[in-house]
């Protein structure tokens, strides 16, 4: 019997993603139980078996719905039935420090992910974003006019974390766990309409294909997959930059500063921005834009108000970026 595409597509996605992982070593699936992460463990357990990959699924408790914690224990022990070496569930607190209840909950699952790769000296955490997921992200920092890298989407790979599945669609991992009788749980605040990645995703997006023509989400991937060269190239860029410029209190020379292309020198006053103390996720366009003036459109301005609190000063041309 020939293996069913959607299998075989989520299984590649993981060979080609993980070629580098050697015998012997820990791979991570953070698994939520929904189709995604569920065909995600399920193809990394068949592909580690034949390369000697020792796989741990792993699940995060958030502890924000009802009858969560009996859910993550029935998770573990359908994540041991598909063939997992290892299994784990660990419960986190989520706060908001300022923070959407979707970031809190992501920031709260990616930090206890870091502690498990850690402590079992994983080589890679594998995360089951696909195809759609990609599709979503970029609509949503187009709506929010969040610049090139909301709009080069998720990394295919940074630190220890991989998403192997991001040239699998949706459908085809739904698609393979009914073919391997895999069972799935749907979390309902993918159907919440009052989460706007719910929105896009049940209402947008099949907006878009149905006024524009069908691989609209194919498409809207591949251009963060073109963007993301370019945006990474800059981030380099303006790391070189920011390194060579910094003086040892921080400082920035204006002058020197300004000879900069823009996308450069907007960069690097960020990093000094985010290495003062200020929250990257308070941390808005308009701020840089207002530091930027203090070089650009300079008229005697002293200084520009961040978050933090962080204030960036312009004495004697220089620029200081510092806590208040």
């Amino acid at each position: 019997m020939s293996l069913h595409p959607a299998v075989a597509g989520v299984r590649l996605g993981v060979r080609r993603a993980l070629a580098h992982i050697e015998a012997g070593q820990t791979v991570v699936v953070a698994c939520s139980g929904g189709p995604d992460s569920t065909a995600l463990l399920a193809a990394t357990v068949f592909e580690g078996r034949k390369a000697g990959w020792h796989v741990l699924g792993a699940t995060v408790d958030h502890g924000l719905q009802d009858g969560s914690a009996d859910r993550a224990a029935a998770l573990v022990t359908r994540m041991a039935a598909i063939g997992a070496d290892e299994t784990l569930s660990a419960r986190v607190h989520v706060e908001g420090a300022g923070l959407g209840p979707e970031a809190a909950a992501r920031r709260a699952r990616y930090a206890v992910l870091e502690e498990v790769a850690e402590r079992f000296d994983a080589a890679a955490v594998l995360l089951g974003h696909t195809r759609d997921d990609q599709a979503e992200t970029v609509l949503l920092g187009l709506a929010r006019g969040s610049g090139g890298r909301s709009l080069a989407g998720m990394r295919r790979s940074y630190d220890r974390f991989v998403r192997p599945l991001l040239d699998v669609g949706r459908a085809d991992t739904v698609t393979a766990c009914l073919v391997e009788g895999l069972e799935t749980w749907d979390d309902p605040h993918n159907e919440d309409p009052a989460y706007t990645r719910s929105r896009v995703r049940h209402t947008v997006l099949p907006m878009l294909e149905e006024q524009l023509g069908p691989g609209v989400a194919e498409t809207l991937a591949r251009t963060a997959d073109q963007l993301r060269a370019d945006m990474d190239l800059l981030d380099d860029l303006a790391e070189e930059a920011y390194g060579e410029l910094r003086g040892p209190d921080g400082s920035l020379p204006a002058a020197a500063l300004t000879d900069h292309p823009t996308p450069v020198r907007r960069r690097v006053l960020r990093l000094a921005a985010l290495a003062a103390g200020a929250p990257a996720s308070e941390l808005f366009y308009e701020h840089v834009l207002a530091m930027d003036a203090l070089l650009t459109d300079w008229r005697g301005q002293r200084w520009v108000d961040l978050p933090g609190p962080v204030r960036c000063t312009r004495v004697d041309g220089w620029l200081r970026v510092l806590p208040v």
